[in-house]
């Protein structure tokens, strides 16, 4: 066996090892705290956001531009209505302006913490795209209601930015007019404090069928589990105290299974960690996870017309809801 060969195996041997003690198998167990009351309230809110951005906004590519608009039109009316202060970002991509929408919750002018929370509204062309990504834009809106309502809580010393990003999805990914890019951007420039970054990234699609649920190499090989009822937690080494806390978290909602994984060096040995808008503040050394049924490792429905609302599962995502104010719950709490 060559050199070259030993150092690939060598490599790969180093990789295994470092996912396996890294990852949160064992932190399937479950608790049993139930977290925001009303389930069926947080459902209904659910609905009406996908009925909106599903249904009656539809297609929200570069190529609708109007649509795009609407959107996020929509998702500034709706964070004023919780009575969030709320500002746009705006950019130019080509010959079309769009904008970041962005929400602050400050509970303290002297705040011990501050959350970025985000997920990108725009769709890929062609695409309503139920579960990418207006899945999580709806589980945004009502994460932040719910915060801004008071039932998490009262009180407490943490700052929460929700964003809602304009462009993520092609032609636009990978290029500095990502929404995500933008605004990490400029809070690098404005030395803004993040103390870590959640980014929703398509959160609605469940399946329960035998080997439904599949990985990008080696996890395969590393005991996940088969059926896609779980939420996945994935975040680089800077980001490994984020993810703990998180899944510590979550696992006091006995409804929803979660399982975690740390990545090394920023995801680049395995590109497909690096699909959404928390990559972006991984380049800019912020601590950021992404929440994700899996996507296309999971949904077969993914950047097809067939990703439709009738394809989501409402219950598990009213269960994110109640996981999300439950974490953030507990940082007011610190």
């Amino acid at each position: 066996m060559g050199q070259r060969q030993i150092l690939k195996l060598s490599f790969w041997a180093a990789l295994f090892l470092f996912l396996t003690l890294y990852s949160g198998l064992d932190n399937m167990a479950l608790g049993e705290e139930n977290m925001v009351p009303n389930k069926q309230m947080i459902i209904k809110q659910l609905r009406d956001h996908l009925t909106m951005l599903t249904h009656i906004i539809g297609e929200r590519s570069v190529k609708r531009p109007d649509n795009h608009e609407k959107t996020a039109a929509y998702i500034q009316d709706q964070f004023e209505d919780f009575g969030l202060a709320v500002q746009r970002q705006p950019y130019r991509y080509k010959d079309m302006q769009v904008s970041n929408v962005v929400a602050l919750l400050q509970q303290s002018g002297n705040s011990a913490a501050h959350y970025v929370i985000g997920a990108h509204y725009d769709s890929l062309a062609g695409t309503v795209g139920a579960d990418d990504n207006a899945s999580a834009v709806a589980v945004l809106l009502e994460t932040a209601r719910i915060m801004q309502a008071g039932i998490a809580g009262e009180g407490g010393y943490l700052d929460i930015t929700f964003v809602a990003f304009a462009l993520e999805e092609p032609p636009v990914f990978g290029t500095p007019y990502m929404g995500s890019r933008v605004y990490v951007d400029r809070a690098k420039k404005e030395s803004l404090s993040i103390d870590g970054m959640i980014c929703l990234e398509m959160v609605g699609y469940t399946c329960i069928e035998p080997d439904c649920q599949q990985y990008p190499f080696p996890l395969q090989f590393l005991g996940y589990p088969k059926e896609g009822t779980f939420i996945g937690i994935l975040g680089n080494v800077n980001s490994l105290g984020l993810t703990r806390r998180l899944r510590k978290s979550f696992q006091n909602n006995p409804n929803l299974p979660v399982v975690s994984l740390t990545v090394p060096l920023n995801g680049w040995i395995m590109p497909e960690v690096r699909l959404s808008d928390h990559a972006s503040f991984w380049s800019k050394g912020y601590r950021a996870v992404m929440l994700t049924d899996s996507a296309f490792y999971r949904n077969p429905h993914y950047h097809l017309p067939s990703d439709t609302m009738k394809t989501l599962d409402f219950s598990y995502m009213a269960e994110l809801v109640q996981s999300l104010v439950g974490f953030f719950r507990s940082m007011q709490r610190i």
